[in-house]
């Protein structure tokens, strides 16, 4: 379902340098030199160690789609340089008309946990190619691995309680309120608001009414009998249109009005006050009155910080509902991830020559090399680290280095290792057949906390990191 989002192609869903780049590459006959590259972020979101991959299917479809159209070639032309003249030569732009992404990519499962600097996807194939895919694929990967991750530590607070995401209305467009449910549910909420998102991902949909359902109508009882009469066996009344705690005995007298007529209240939804006392006092309400198993839904800008304080005040909440603060990721709106260059090679008959970027900031330094990322496990199958290792390299009891040049020692015979990079495809064609949304969630749900918070590097690839660190540095 994912193609319908992508079709036609997203080929100028880029920025204008890897044109300019790619025209570079063309103009320097470099079109056929084969490249990897890897997508990382360098910092965990939300003052935690880890994130949750998410956004590989949606990249996959995108770069199934990757194409210039005519159109698209057309609006090339008509782009024009300081001189004045065409940016881009006929025969480039013919070029690109023909150009297929037959590249290789090698990701982590989404709903996988991984550490900063982890190689999150893998990309080999021509440089234009690879080049081209590089903003398309970041913004897919950043934004979802962002809100999933947001979603994780929101329903860890919830300490299982029913997470709901209602943010469709305060989504960053119609593309971010998709992608941000469908990185919310691989997070672990349990369904969402936005009925797009629930028939194009099959994720559940859930929902109550709003407050101009209730004003709509002379009074509260009014709106609540006409809610009933309209939904008997799905009826959440909104009690805070007016006078909270008042709307809560409304919706009580409704609720035994539904079960003469042979059907249940499901409960009521608090959208505003102090969540914390009108919940106890609604959960006394409900309980006297016959509804001990009356459901209470919360909103009202909830993050996974008032979820936690309104549990250590004792609140009655049974369902949170959580908007703004999931699908925008107020607090910490981007992940920061990058795409950067890690090895090329003139022809498959030629060895790989590892390529790093340097910085003043040791955080800016990326690991060269074709990397493989093996997950550590003890005996007990408890995450103790994740090891970066040249795809070349053989794992034996060697001491690894930590990303700050700390030595580590890890027993390798004794601990469980498995590489997490695998292929999903090949020549630009899928190699993987696409997971179920529902299995993707269930590998995020059982996440467990690492206590590392960054990889290691094996021997090889840290000799290569400091070997090549010395030969660019002046």
């Amino acid at each position: 379902m994912l193609h319908q989002l992508y079709a036609p192609s997203l080929g100028l869903l880029t920025d204008l340098y890897q044109i300019t780049m790619a025209y570079g590459y063309w103009k320097s006959n470099l079109q056929d030199i084969e490249t990897t590259f890897q997508l990382f972020f360098r910092k965990a979101p939300f003052s935690g160690n880890f994130a949750i991959v998410a956004g590989l299917e949606t990249a996959l479809a995108l770069v199934e789609q990757f194409s210039f159209s005519d159109s698209d070639l057309a609006y090339l032309r008509q782009q024009t340089g300081n001189d004045g003249q065409p940016l881009f030569c006929e025969d480039f732009l013919a070029y690109l008309g023909t150009l297929s992404m037959n590249v290789d990519i090698e990701a982590i499962p989404e709903g996988t946990a991984v550490l900063p600097h982890t190689p999150l996807l893998r990309i080999t194939g021509p440089i234009i190619p690879c080049q081209l895919l590089e903003s398309a694929l970041l913004t897919c990967i950043n934004f979802q691995t962002l809100i999933a991750t947001k979603a994780h530590h929101i329903c860890q607070a919830a300490f299982g309680d029913t997470v709901l995401e209602f943010g469709l209305r305060r989504a960053q467009g119609f593309d971010g309120a998709i992608s941000a449910s469908r990185a919310a549910y691989i997070g672990g909420v349990h369904a969402t608001s936005n009925v797009l998102a629930g028939k194009l991902l099959d994720i559940p949909i859930k929902g109550t009414h709003a407050h101009a359902w209730v004003m709509m109508f002379d009074s509260e009882p009014e709106a609540f009998e006409a809610y009933a009469n309209a939904m008997p066996n799905n009826c959440v009344f909104l009690v805070d249109t007016y006078d909270t705690l008042q709307g809560v005995h409304h919706a009580i007298e409704m609720g035994k009005k539904l079960r003469q007529r042979g059907h249940e209240m499901l409960g009521v939804r608090l959208d505003s006050g102090d969540l914390a006392t009108l919940s106890i006092e609604a959960r006394k309400l409900l309980d006297q009155s016959g509804f001990p198993n009356a459901k209470i839904v919360a909103s009202d800008s909830l993050n996974e910080h008032t979820i936690q304080k309104l549990k250590a005040q004792g609140a009655k909440i049974d369902i949170w509902g959580v908007g703004t603060n999931l699908v925008t990721s107020q607090d910490q709106p981007a992940l920061g991830g990058v795409y950067k260059l890690s090895a090329q090679r003139q022809s498959a008959h030629h060895p790989w020559t590892p390529k790093i970027k340097l910085s003043n900031s040791a955080i800016k330094v990326s690991n060269p090399g074709r990397l493989q990322v093996y997950r550590c496990l003890d005996q007990k199958g408890q995450w103790i680290g994740d090891i970066l290792s040249d795809e070349s390299e053989t794992l034996t009891g060697q001491t690894l280095t930590s990303l700050d040049g700390q030595p580590v020692t890890i027993d390798l015979e004794t601990c469980q290792t498995r590489p997490l990079l695998i292929s999903y495809m090949q020549n630009g064609k899928r190699s993987m057949v696409s997971e179920s949304i529902q299995d993707i969630r269930s590998r995020s749900l059982q996440t467990k906390a690492c206590e590392q918070s960054l990889p290691f590097l094996s021997a090889q690839t840290w000799h290569t990191k400091q070997h090549l660190m010395k030969q660019h540095r002046p």
